[in-house]
């Protein structure tokens, strides 16, 4: 079965993502069609990038390097659940991202995100063209949370009811291009 790992992009305390991508897991797993786990970067407990070859060589010496590596391959595809800080993704998930390589090559990837006036769109702006490099196909859909809307005191999740239609249309796109891509990672 397919297997989508829900990646929680922020590791603030007091952080609005856990909530959020804890309504995308509910989501998920009500929609189906693959199976799903919320993977929280706190978990992890990844320094600054730190590993002296860079990630394309996959030549990891730090073992967080070789979990987080082991966890990002498990998966065929991802929601990456991300914040707008400053016009982009948080730092912690970039550095996350940067760590390895290989092994989000030839998957799929969605997006939710939160944030200001925009919902965090500039956030994910950023990240397809992180994902393009990493050879990961990125799909349409996307989720726009707005911090002002979406958040009662701009810190209790309360989402507008239409936006679960958008996840639905966001989970049968990376669920669908997952499995597509397998034939490709299989070829490789």
């Amino acid at each position: 079965m397919t297997k989508i790992g829900i990646i929680l992009g922020s590791t603030r305390p007091g952080r609005n993502g856990e909530a959020v991508a804890k309504w995308v897991l509910e989501l998920a797993q009500q929609h189906g069609g693959a199976e799903f786990e919320l993977v929280d970067l706190l978990d992890y407990k990844l320094p600054h990038l730190d590993e002296v070859a860079p990630a394309s060589f996959g030549q990891y010496q730090q073992e967080h390097t070789k979990l987080w590596a082991e966890k990002v391959a498990s998966f065929d595809g991802y929601i990456f659940v991300t914040p707008e800080y400053n016009h982009a993704p948080s730092g912690a998930l970039k550095n996350a991202i940067d760590f390895v390589y290989g092994e989000w090559n030839n998957k799929a990837a969605g997006f939710v995100s939160y944030g200001g006036s925009a919902g965090g769109t500039r956030a994910v702006e950023h990240l397809r063209l992180i994902m393009g490099e990493l050879q990961v196909a990125d799909v349409r859909a996307q989720v726009a949370l707005s911090i002002v809307t979406d958040f009662e005191n701009y810190s209790v999740f309360k989402p507008a009811g239409h936006h679960e239609a958008n996840v639905k249309t966001l989970l049968d796109q990376v669920i669908a291009w997952s499995g597509a891509l397998a034939t490709v990672r299989a070829a490789a």
